[in-house]
């Protein structure tokens, strides 16, 4: 578990570099280049990655997950180019999440459910 409040937001980013990425491409500015609706994007995330990027993206997720909201929240912020849990006015039906916590336990699904991720079954 993370003590978050003793890091300043680049040490998050060091923390937590498999999820910097995302938020750097995938979940970025321009996530709607990544898929017609978010839950594509986060179903998506995972193409296009190696096996070890995906293992320690999922590591990186479960520490995530064991934040208080209040944590995810910042993370989230300094991580993200999006906001997964408003609704965007576009692209129209782009989608939103209930919650930061349910946006990534649904990343969290998406990298747990990769075929290379459950033939290798170290999720």
């Amino acid at each position: 578990m993370f003590i978050l409040s003793n890091y300043t937001n680049d040490d998050i980013l060091d923390l937590l570099p498999r999820l910097r990425n995302l938020g750097a491409s995938s979940f970025g500015e321009d996530a709607d280049m990544f898929g017609d609706t978010l839950a594509e994007v986060v179903e998506d995330a995972p193409q296009g990655r190696d096996l070890p990027f995906k293992l320690q993206t999922i590591a990186e997720l479960k520490a995530l997950l064991t934040c208080t909201d209040e944590e995810i929240r910042r993370v989230s912020k300094v991580l993200l180019g999006i906001n997964p849990d408003a609704e965007a006015e576009e692209p129209p039906n782009w989608g939103s999440f209930p919650s930061l916590r349910a946006f990534w336990s649904a990343v969290l699904h998406a990298f747990e459910h990769d075929p290379e991720v459950q033939e290798r079954g170290d999720a």
